[in-house]
């Protein structure tokens, strides 16, 4: 299969597929479904963390050589920034949406909490599309490097979108869109994943030498969103016997990778 069939086929997959996954998931009862996405969140949590060391960021030292891996660091303290201002703004956006909706004077009560809802099911879908055209350019970039990168890289993506899908399928269906509605278009966002892919493929054959660089702030996208994003979550809740399941499904989302990568090499 060429190159850019790879990448369509598996950002389709990051995006599209977890999504899917997503819906399906909802379907299961509520209260096994409390109980079962903390154990998921976790091993999303290993999964980046070893895509992120264990398979981007050695590809970056190689593709760089020792001579580049100051380079390497720059690009993985910007790509941490980029992420964090990027969160940021949407945190900001999404502050400036509910005080807006609460300095509303002539409005209900009921019509104010419709429109608080309403913005934020559109922040989520403009969010989501933006997030997944980026997780096609991660997934794209370890494509161009070599095939079974860009399968592991694949993996670690779908495996925290599906949580992260989860919870805005819940936030579209509470802005008032029905169930298949907002099964519908979280499914379109994923379509961001493939434009972000293709765009990155043509881009970055055309600039080969940046390639390592664009590994390192995939790499600072994967760290970020496990140590920003998921491991404070999991911290809500310190008792031994769930801290240990955190720490051996942590430990299996790393082992995974490693086990791929160990498999890539061979």
């Amino acid at each position: 299969m060429p190159l850019l069939g790879w990448i369509i086929l598996f950002t389709a997959f990051g995006g599209i597929a977890s999504a899917a996954f997503a819906g399906v998931f909802l379907l299961v009862p509520e209260q096994l479904g409390a109980r079962i996405m903390p154990h998921f969140i976790s091993f999303a949590t290993g999964a980046l963390l070893g895509a992120a060391l264990l398979a981007l960021l050695p590809e970056a030292m190689a593709g760089v050589g020792p001579a580049g891996a100051h380079g390497i660091g720059i690009a993985l303290v910007l790509g941490l920034g980029i992420f964090f201002v990027i969160e940021k703004l949407v945190l900001w956006r999404h502050a400036t949406s509910h005080n807006h909706d609460h300095n509303g004077k002539h409005e209900s009560h009921h019509d104010h909490d419709h429109h608080r809802d309403h913005a934020s099911g559109v922040l989520v879908l403009v969010g989501d599309s933006i997030h997944n055209a980026l997780d096609g350019v991660l997934i794209a970039a370890a494509f161009l490097t070599n095939v079974p990168l860009g399968v592991v890289t694949t993996f670690a993506v779908a495996a925290h979108e599906i949580p992260h899908r989860v919870g805005d399928f819940a936030i579209l269906v509470n802005a008032g869109l029905s169930r298949v509605r907002a099964l519908v278009l979280n499914l379109a966002t994923g379509l961001a994943s493939v434009v972000g892919g293709i765009i990155a493929y043509f881009g970055l054959q055309r600039a080969m030498g940046a390639l390592p660089y664009a590994l390192a702030v995939a790499a600072a996208g994967f760290l970020y969103i496990a140590v920003a994003g998921l491991i404070p979550g999991l911290h809500r809740r310190a008792d031994p016997r769930t801290s240990l399941g955190q720490v051996i499904l942590i430990a299996l989302g790393v082992g995974i990778i490693a086990w791929a990568q160990s498999l890539a090499h061979e």
